[in-house]
């Protein structure tokens, strides 16, 4: 029985990650996510209670694997293995949940009405800790004195692209869809340009 909850609960995740990426929270549906998830609409009900839980629940499908990619992150740190693991999960995330991934870039464009506070200080937190651990490569002259905010939100931007635009991406590139190849392209190409910019000045 756990399995069949799990699996049902995996199928109505997966697709409201899809119709709210698509459609934004005000304009999805119930009755969309259950079609395709392709279960009864009563069973959205019986597992999330109410559509606000069940957007709660995509958010939370993709807060966790960001406050994890950020593991590496400490002082005593290689900065240029820090950084490269880092880019890789973060690329890893908009491959694996690129639609949990732009519902949640919709969320924050919006001022995150819907993460609760102690997740906006989860992430804030994060974030932070990591700038500072920057900072500290910075001044102990292991990386270039740029700006650890700017060089963060560069690294954002670079990665969370992958997921935002991929359909452009794959159009530009003449393919359906990315694969493996191209997220594996990205990663080395995001690293590379991230390694250099962070070497020490001579």
């Amino acid at each position: 029985m756990s399995t069949i909850r799990e699996r049902n609960r995996e199928l109505i995740l997966r697709a409201a990650s899809e119709e709210f990426a698509d459609k934004g929270f005000a304009a999805t549906k119930t009755s969309d996510i259950a079609a395709k998830a392709g279960l009864p609409k009563p069973n959205v009900y019986y597992y999330f209670k109410s559509k606000d839980n069940l957007y709660r629940e995509v958010l939370e499908s993709i807060i966790e694997p960001i406050l994890q990619a950020s593991t590496p992150f400490n002082p005593a740190g290689v900065p240029a293995e820090v950084l490269a693991g880092y880019i890789r999960s973060k690329i890893r995330i908009s491959r694996d949940l690129p639609f949990a991934s732009k519902v949640f870039a919709s969320e924050i464009m919006h001022g995150a009405p819907h993460l609760s506070p102690e997740q906006v200080e989860q992430l804030n937190a994060q974030a932070r800790h990591n700038i500072a651990c920057i900072q500290t490569w910075i001044d102990r002259g292991l990386i270039a004195p740029l700006d650890p905010h700017h060089l963060m939100f560069s690294i954002w931007a670079a990665t969370q692209t992958y997921a935002d635009f991929d359909w452009q991406i794959a159009s530009i590139t003449g393919k359906a869809k990315l694969e493996d190849v191209d997220y594996e392209a990205a990663a080395q190409t995001i690293v590379r340009l991230v390694l250099k910019g962070c070497e020490p000045d001579r």
